[in-house]
């Protein structure tokens, strides 16, 4: 007898750990809260310095969601220590918090998730849609944001509303600031997951993900930042479909004067989903922006079975052929990065391949190492 496929709330729920709870419920860890729910970030008695608070739904800290800390941060520079719970909320970073920093207490960032459920299609209270940049759990405006060992997360399924067959994108974060590093994150949801984008058309935002898990379906790494993805995992999910191809990991919208799009270097694309069920890249030219030009390089990358390794890229549009963006590999490796034809696999040259690195795409900034005593 064949073994059911688990439903995509368990999938996600297993990706968590057991930190992804259904319906705001606690997690059997969160029922017995650790006695020291800061560990070695101090507490409200013991603070790490005068612009740290502490949150944790208990009310052994200074406040017991994460949006109620950040609207008693005011100016630049602020840290938040999340205990390890799972906060079950939307959570929006203004552009004047400047240098705000969210530090998950737990080693695992699975023990600590910032998760909602709204998507595209959902109704807001006023009987409109919130669009996919304002299904968002997380929203970052401000520029120098950062994060640690933290599961950003959105857990609305298709399956549950057969009511929206469109506006099912449902994004875990939207990261718009320049300067936005994240270390040791998670980032789950199906559609539509990571939103690396800008502020505005002629912004620039870099932002940095290092020794990160990204996860999803359809299109679920996707905007118009300027973003390097260093040794990051990028995980595809199963699907209860009857079509090829499942979705997409990457589909950048890089506007036309930006230099750089995204980057991702000695990452691993796995997959959950049978071999070649997915493609690693389309371009996302938006109707907004009908002059984008995305970019996107993936270099000294293991692609897993997953990844149609025939053909990897597709457009969405007909107007704008994947052929006519910035679309390059270099030395990557695995049976999805295998070069069966030719002119479906754009490579980079050794010298071009050289204006391809962290380095390049971040500029004057560079973020902390993803070790050290944070």
């Amino acid at each position: 007898m064949p073994v059911p496929r688990p439903t995509r709330r368990a999938a996600l729920r297993a990706a968590a750990g057991a930190a992804l709870a259904l319906g705001g419920a606690r997690t059997a860890a969160a029922a017995a809260p650790p006695a020291r729910p800061f560990g070695r970030y101090g507490s409200p008695a013991r603070r790490l310095g005068p612009r740290t608070l502490y949150v944790d739904p208990y009310g052994r800290g200074d406040h017991t969601t994460v949006s109620a800390a950040v609207t008693a941060t005011p100016g630049d520079g602020w840290t938040l220590v999340l205990a390890p719970a799972t906060y079950r909320e939307t959570v929006t970073v203004p552009a004047d918090r400047t240098g705000l920093t969210l530090l998950g207490a737990a080693s695992d960032p699975r023990e600590t998730v910032v998760v909602y459920d709204n998507a595209a299609g959902t109704l807001k209270p006023d009987g409109t849609v919130y669009g996919t940049g304002g299904s968002a759990t997380t929203l970052v405006r401000a520029d120098g944001f950062s994060a640690r060992r933290i599961t950003f997360a959105n857990d609305w399924l298709r399956a549950e509303h057969p009511d929206i067959t469109s506006g099912t994108q449902a994004v875990a974060i939207r990261v718009l600031g320049d300067r936005s590093a994240f270390h040791c994150c998670r980032f789950l949801g199906h559609q539509d997951t990571l939103y690396a984008d800008t502020r505005s058309l002629d912004a620039v935002a870099r932002q940095y993900y290092a020794h990160c898990h990204i996860e999803g379906d359809v299109d679920f790494v996707f905007g118009r930042a300027t973003a390097v993805f260093d040794h990051c995992r990028l995980h595809t999910l199963d699907r209860d479909v009857d079509f090829t191809p499942y979705g997409f990991v990457f589909a950048p919208s890089t506007a036309r004067a930006t230099a750089r799009g995204y980057l991702a270097v000695h990452c691993r694309v796995t997959s959950a989903a049978p071999g070649r069920a997915y493609k690693l890249a389309r371009p996302w030219v938006p109707t907004s922006d009908p002059s984008a030009w995305p970019s996107l390089v993936v270099r000294d990358t293991w692609l897993g079975p997953g990844i149609d390794a025939d053909a990897p890229y597709a457009t969405m549009r007909d107007a704008h052929p994947w052929q006519d963006q910035r679309f390059a590999e270099y030395r990557n490796t695995g049976p999805g990065a295998r070069v069966t034809v030719p002119a479906e696999r754009p490579r980079l040259t050794a010298g071009e391949a050289r204006a391809h690195t962290r380095a390049a795409y971040l500029g004057d900034w560079t973020p902390e190492p993803s070790g050290g005593d944070r």
